[in-house]
C-alpha cells in the first residue's frame, strides 16, 4: 500500500506522482507521507545512492490528494553520498521544499554506540490499538489512522480518555496495516504518525508542520517499530516534536525534529 502510494514517474528531474486520499488527516496530506513521496523521487534521480540518510524539510502549504510535481536538483554527487533538493507542488502551488542527502545504509559500518535509552513499553499484545480508542467518526474524518496500527501501552491513555497527564511523551508500537516489513521509506512515515504530543496536554487536534528533519540512521529490522516523541517546550502558538524510532532489534533507526502550530 505504501508503495503504491508513493510511486513517482518521470526521469532527469521532472517526476510526477499521485497523493492518495487514503493519507489525510487533519487539514490535508500527512506530513511524513508527503516527505515519502519526495523521497521516493530523490531515490530515482539517485539511484546508486538509494537510501534517505539526512532530510530537511519545509512545508509550505497544506498538500491535498492528487497529481502533484516533484522537481529534483542534485546539488552534489560524489563519494558516498549525494546531496539533492526536491520541490513538490500542486497547479502552481508549492506545498513542500526539501534538502535531503542520500546513500547506501547497506555500505555503513554496524559501528552503532549510543546513549540513548529504549522506551519501555509493553508488548503490542498487551497494548490498545488507536483504532479501539478512536471514535469510528474520527477514523472516517481521517483515513490516514486506517493506513497503519499503532498500539499504546493502556496505563498511559489518559489524553484519549479525557485526562490528560501533561507530560508531553507519547510511545506507540508502529506497525502498517498490511504488515509491510519497515524500511527507509517507512522510517519517514513513522516519524510523522503519532498523534500530537499536545494531545497529552488536553491540546487537541491538527498540527501543522512547519519544519521537519529526520536522520535515517540503519535501515530497520523486520517487525515492529516502537516510536517516540516529546517535547519541552510550547511558546509563541508553536512546539517541537522530538522522535525517536527503533527496530525490533532494539537499535535507534531514525530520529527527527519538527516545528508545529498548536492545535487551533
Amino acid at each position: 500500500m505504501l508503495d503504491r502510494a508513493t510511486a513517482v514517474t518521470g526521469q532527469d528531474g521532472a517526476y510526477r506522482a499521485g497523493l492518495d486520499a487514503g493519507w489525510v488527516v487533519g487539514g490535508g496530506v500527512n506530513g511524513g507521507y508527503l516527505l515519502a513521496v519526495a523521497a521516493q523521487a530523490l531515490g530515482a534521480e539517485l539511484a546508486d545512492r538509494p537510501d534517505p540518510v539526512a532530510l530537511s524539510a519545509y512545508y509550505l502549504s497544506a498538500s491535498r490528494p492528487g497529481p502533484a510535481d516533484v522537481d529534483v536538483r542534485v546539488l552534489r554527487e560524489g563519494g558516498s553520498t549525494a546531496t539533492a533538493a526536491a520541490d513538490v507542488s500542486q497547479d502552481g502551488v508549492a506545498r513542500l521544499s526539501v534538502l535531503a542527502t542520500f546513500g547506501d545504509l547497506g555500505r555503513q559500518a554496524d559501528d552503532v554506540r549510543t546513549t540513548a535509552v529504549r522506551p519501555d513499553l509493553p508488548p503490542p499484545e498487551e497494548c490498545v490499538s488507536h483504532r479501539d480508542a478512536t471514535p469510528e467518526e474520527f477514523l472516517d474524518a481521517s483515513p490516514l489512522l486506517r493506513r497503519f496500527d499503532l498500539r499504546f501501552d493502556p496505563a498511559a491513555l489518559g489524553w484519549a480518555r479525557g485526562r490528560p497527564d501533561d507530560s508531553g511523551v507519547l510511545t506507540a508500537w508502529f506497525r502498517l496495516e498490511d504488515e509491510r516489513e519497515p524500511d527507509p521509506l517507512a522510517l519517514l512515515l513513522a516519524v510523522d504518525a503519532l498523534p500530537p504530543v499536545t494531545f497529552t496536554f488536553g491540546a487537541m487536534g491538527w498540527a501543522p508542520t512547519l519544519e521537519l528533519t529526520a536522520h535515517v540512521r540503519a535501515r530497520p529490522a523486520p517487525g515492529w517499530l516502537l516510536v517516540t516523541h516529546r517535547t519541552r517546550n510550547m511558546a509563541g502558538g508553536l512546539f517541537e516534536e522530538d522522535c525517536e524510532v527503533w527496530d525490533a532489534a532494539g537499535r535507534l533507526v531514525a530520529q527527527s525534529r519538527q516545528l508545529a502550530r498548536l492545535p487551533r
